[in-house]
């Protein structure tokens, strides 16, 4: 019989990827919304994405009674050091496309080296049965385009070259984003944990 796992968010997105990576894994994965959890979520009060991903496993795992997993995700650029990072949900009210045009009109006039950034992602994989978490980290570097491509994606992406790559995120498809990006390298590493729990 497959475990029960709840991917704690309600990010679209976010959600495609997570299920992708992990649909080979013997875990019927479930969404807040396939167990109707109340549309209320925890205070974000972590001074590091790996505080406030804790935070979130732990708020929802409790109250779900479920193994949880749960990410908090920030973009770092290097023009703009205190702007986003862990602030970066709340770096602008409105839509993707309202936070990713705010970020270009920004850095209109920033040149082409101080354009670098990077995408990082925590992932806590939570038990509220044991109390057990563990905690991971993925990392993705790049820089900030001067406008924004591709279809794909969600949030910065479309502004987001790939270092090495020079393709932007939105211009990858789901299969080829999940080889190379911040929250595919972390949900990688978080997969032994995951194994173990079978």
């Amino acid at each position: 019989m497959s475990k029960t796992l709840l991917i704690a968010t309600r990010r679209k997105g976010k959600l495609k990827e997570f299920k992708e990576i992990l649909k080979t894994l013997k875990f019927k994965l479930l969404t807040l919304k396939d167990i109707n959890f109340p549309k209320i979520e925890p205070k974000e009060s972590g001074k590091t994405l790996a505080e406030n991903a804790v935070i979130k496993a732990k708020f929802y795992g409790q109250k779900a009674g479920l193994l949880t997993l749960a990410d908090d995700t920030g973009l770092w650029v290097k023009a703009l050091p205190t702007k986003l990072g862990v602030k970066t949900k709340r770096y602008a009210q409105g839509t993707d496309i309202d936070r990713y045009q705010k970020l270009l009109d920004e850095m209109q006039d920033v040149p082409e080296k101080k354009r670098v950034a990077c995408f990082i992602s925590s992932i806590c994989l939570f038990d509220p049965r044991t109390g057990k978490l563990n905690l991971v980290q993925g990392v993705c570097q790049g820089k900030i385009a001067h406008q924004a491509k591709g279809k794909y994606g969600f949030g910065f992406d479309p502004v987001f070259v790939v270092k090495n790559l020079n393709k932007h995120f939105a211009e990858l498809s789901l299969e080829e984003k999940n080889k190379i990006s911040h929250r595919a390298k972390a949900l990688k590493k978080i997969i032994p944990f995951l194994k173990n729990e079978n």
